[in-house]
């Protein structure tokens, strides 16, 4: 009866093995440790010699052991076909080993594994003392070709170098600076790397090569986002050069700052203001943003407002004014001026006129003075009254002594003639202060300029 329950337990221990085993790999394929030592797959069969079966597994197991330096302090004791493991061994990869190990023998039923890691100093400084011996067998031993990869580093990093320098070569696949200086910098960094992955093949070191791309990769995404400003300057800056969308001097408006352009570098433009003043404007906000360039049509047209009495025809009014803006030499006969009622007021009519002039010969300013001034002088001298701003007051109580005969008229004194020939003979060439104040600063060859008179602009597409 002994020996027929032995015979169906092994039998059942059989089946179970033949049911597990798929799994058992599978495990064994998801849990092995990665420390240099690779267990091959299949069962590790026994000797065969003339011994029980748990002898022969512990016998084999203990040569399998004995070969491998972290296991063996590994005790071995079977029973039934279950194996017990106990012992100390240098870290946790070692105790994963050894179970998977004894769970491929041939004949294992079960294992229980009762191994502990060496935490004493001895066990923990010698493994680390053995490692290190091993790195440094293995650092003389690539002392030659480490010399040949730093050989290979430091040759493409010349290389890259010595082409970059070569600006004449870039200047004439891109006539734009700023993209000159940009691939004169990015050359020695292609090269550089080109001659990393050479080094690195050479060691056979591609993995590490991986590795380093990888944390490259996610220390970049982190750098995008800290210096995304910059970068976005710098993108802005490149497409400003290439747009070249005003030329050196033009007066400009860049949301809502006036000036004239002084120079466009590879950071900020700088516009100088009318009083004299530099302005600097991120590249970033002058590409996003809406430009008003002033300059770029010589022909240019101001408007302004004056009233005239709520008696008055304003129609008689607007052919005055027109009549007033013709005799101006500085108005331009085409386009014609033009005016037009603005709007009907309580005591008033407030007439618009608009007239052109070619900011070339004239200055914008002195021009638009003179005409308010001479079609001023026209309606007064044709008898429209110019009316101030009417108030009532109403009083409850009249002082004592103040009557009617008490109030003073005062009368508008009749135009004298003249005026409007006046008002025509006035200067209004244009001011050269700000363009030679723009020139002076220009001079400065240190401040450099990413505009050039002979690109092409974006008017030009």
């Amino acid at each position: 009866m002994r020996l027929v329950r032995r015979g169906a337990a092994r039998a059942a221990a059989a089946l179970f093995l033949l049911a597990a085993a798929p799994a058992l790999a599978q495990e064994e394929a998801q849990t092995e440790p990665d420390d240099g030592i690779t267990v091959t797959e299949g069962p590790i069969a026994t000797n065969g010699d003339d011994l029980t079966p748990d002898e022969e597994i512990a016998a084999r197991l203990g040569d399998v052991f004995g070969a491998l330096s972290s296991l063996t302090a590994v005790e071995v004791t079977v029973r039934d076909g279950v194996v017990t493991l106990s012992g100390t061994v240098p870290d946790g990869a070692a105790v994963e080993r050894a179970e998977i190990l004894a769970a491929k023998t041939n004949g294992v039923v079960a294992v229980e594994n009762r191994l502990q890691q060496d935490v004493s100093v001895e066990g923990r400084l010698t493994p680390a003392l053995e490692r290190y011996s091993e790195f440094q067998r293995n650092a003389i031993a690539l002392l030659p070709l480490l010399a040949i990869a730093a050989v290979i580093v430091t040759v493409a990093w010349l290389l890259g170098v010595l082409i970059g320098r070569q600006k004449w070569l870039w200047r004439r696949m891109a006539k734009n600076t700023l993209l000159v200086d940009l691939i004169a910098t990015v050359i020695p960094i292609v090269f550089v790397l080109l001659g990393l992955v050479s080094a690195l093949n050479v060691l056979d070191a591609v993995a590490i090569l991986s590795a380093v791309l990888g944390a490259a990769g996610v220390l970049g995404l982190a750098v995008g986002f800290a210096i995304r400003d910059t970068i976005e300057n710098f993108i802005a800056s490149i497409m400003l050069s290439l747009r070249q969308p005003f030329r050196a001097k033009d007066f400009v408006e860049i949301d809502g700052q006036q000036g004239a352009v002084v120079r466009l570098t590879s950071r900020a433009t700088i516009l100088m203001t009318p009083d004299g003043n530099h302005l600097r404007i991120p590249n970033a906000q002058v590409f996003k943003a809406v430009i008003l360039n002033y300059t770029r049509n010589p022909e240019r047209r101001f408007t302004f407002a004056l009233g005239i009495d709520a008696e008055d025809d304003p129609k008689a009014g607007i052919e005055t004014g027109l009549d007033a803006l013709r005799t101006l030499p500085f108005v331009l006969a085409e386009p014609a001026p033009q005016a037009w009622i603005e709007e009907v007021g309580d005591s008033n009519i407030v007439l618009t006129f608009a007239p052109w002039i070619d900011q070339r010969e004239t200055d914008f300013l002195k021009a638009k003075s003179a005409a308010i001034r001479g079609v001023k002088i026209a309606l007064e001298e044709a008898g429209f009254t110019l009316p101030e701003p009417i108030y009532r007051l109403r009083v409850d109580q009249v002082p004592e002594g103040l009557t009617q005969g008490g109030a003073a008229t005062v009368r508008r004194q009749d135009a004298p003639k003249g005026r409007l020939a006046a008002a025509a003979a006035e200067d209004t060439s244009p001011d050269p202060t700000l363009e030679q104040k723009v020139e002076e600063d220009r001079s400065d060859a240190r401040g450099g300029d990413l505009l050039s008179e002979h690109a092409p602009t974006e008017y030009d597409a």
